[in-house]
Parts: C-alpha cells; structure tokens; sequence
C-alpha cells in the first residue's frame, strides 16, 4: 500500500494531505482514503475539538478558535516539505482559512487547496444563520438541503438528535465565522495556491455551477471536477485517487529538493 493514514507526520519526501471533515462529523469519511489516494500520499487526518479522538475537548466555533486549536501544527508541517489541504463542506472552509493564515505567518504555501461540497465564503447560503433555529425548523431544513447523513434518524429523543445536532449546531456557527472572515480584507482573501474543486453531481447544497465561483477566490484557473454522489461524497471510490494525482501532478512540478 502506498499510502498510510496517520495523525502525525509523515516522510520528507512524500506529500502530506491533510483532510478535514463535514460539518457535525469527525474524519471518518476519510477512513478509506489511504488505500486509495494512490503512492507518495499520506493522509493525515485533522479531526476539530469534539469529536472522534478529541471528543471530549470544548468545540470551537469561530476562527480565532479554529486558529489556535489547528494553525501551530500545521505551521510546523508546512515547513517539513510538500504538503497540500482536502476540505469537505464545513472543512473545505476550514482548509481555505488554514491555507490564508499560513500564508499571513510566512509559511510556504501548500502545493493545492482543494475543497469539496462547499459553495465559496461569498456565496449566500440557506444554512448562514440557521444555528439557532429551533429543532422543528432546522432538521427539515437541512432535510430539503441533503444535509442530514443518509441513514440518519433525527427523531426526538434519538442517538443522532442528543449527540450529533449540538456539534452541528456549533459547526454551522463555526461556518458563519470562517465566512464573514474570508470577506474581510484583512484576513480573507485569494488563495496564492492552485485551487481544486470538487461537486457532487446530485448535492442539492453546493451544486457544481455553484461552485464555478470559487473563481473568485484564486488569481489562477480553478480546476472544476464534478464526481458521483449528493453532498456526503467524501467517501466515494473516486475522490481520493482524483485528489492524490492532483497531489502528484504538484509535487511532479516542484524543483528539485522537494520546495517551492
């Protein structure tokens, strides 16, 4: 296998991808993914405070938090070699926000952003201020918007209402934060890297038109990939080997000894 999935680091010489999750979720869509992005990827998984292994920390919910929970580890990665940044829906925000910060701390760029499900920060969305909407107003709102995990239950009283809502809740104030930021000048912005964008042929939330616009958010072409599947494609067979060969394709352009 020439991948393997880690919370650490990961060999000079290889591309580390670092993945970031769905909003309400952990990093388990990216379980498969090590198998599957093909050689010279490691996966690393970010998993946010709350959830998987750091379930039991206080979940962050808005940049200035997400900053100083994820950015010093990641500064210190992007300085060990090649590495580029997977987010989907909630973490494609996440990894562009990372990808600006380590850019404003002088830190080499990542080889690609590349984001999926997401519409970009300038895009109006039905979820924006839907945080505080009562149960009986937001679960048939993210119903309508295929927003709720295939398979799930929200019933009153249910598994999935008691823990999984509250972290969404948070992860949609989280949104809206990283959002507003991305608008301001001062910590928002283009990316000074490629952009790689991914839609889900059925999202009914971020269909691929929708996300044409990422445009906006990088001084070069966007490379607009559309692949099978409605919001929660992140563990689609297709989507990793199409992410590591963007990650090869990258690191195949670099100059010799490894850094931009």
């Amino acid at each position: 296998m020439g991948s393997r999935m880690e919370e650490g680091g990961a060999h000079k010489s290889r591309v580390r991808l670092h993945c970031l999750g769905h909003a309400g979720a952990g990093v388990g869509s990216y379980r498969r993914w090590a198998a599957s992005v093909g050689p010279d990827v490691d996966v690393v998984t970010l998993p946010l405070p709350g959830r998987d292994s750091r379930r039991r920390e206080q979940r962050v919910t808005d940049r200035a938090g997400l900053l100083a929970d994820l950015l010093p580890n990641l500064l210190k990665a992007a300085h060990e070699g090649p590495y580029a940044l997977y987010g989907h829906s909630l973490g494609a925000l996440v990894a562009y926000t990372l990808t600006r910060a380590l850019a404003d701390a002088g830190a080499p760029p990542p080889l690609l952003l590349a984001v999926g499900a997401c519409p970009p920060p300038h895009a109006s969305t039905a979820l924006m201020s839907a945080a505080d909407l009562p149960d009986d107003q937001l679960l048939p709102l993210l119903d309508h918007l295929g927003s709720l995990p295939r398979g799930t239950s929200a019933s009153p009283g249910g598994l999935w209402r008691r823990s999984v809502l509250p972290v969404l809740r948070d992860d949609l104030r989280l949104a809206r934060s990283l959002r507003t930021a991305a608008l301001d000048p001062v910590t928002g912005g283009n990316v000074g890297c490629p952009l790689v964008v991914f839609a889900g042929s059925d999202d009914p939330l971020a269909a691929p038109a929708a996300l044409e616009h990422w445009q906006r958010w990088t001084p070069g072409p966007i490379d607009l990939h559309t692949v099978a599947g409605d919001h929660f494609f992140a563990d689609s067979p297709d989507l990793p080997g199409l992410v590591g060969q963007a990650c090869r394709d990258r690191a195949a352009a670099l100059p010799s000894g490894g850094h931009r």
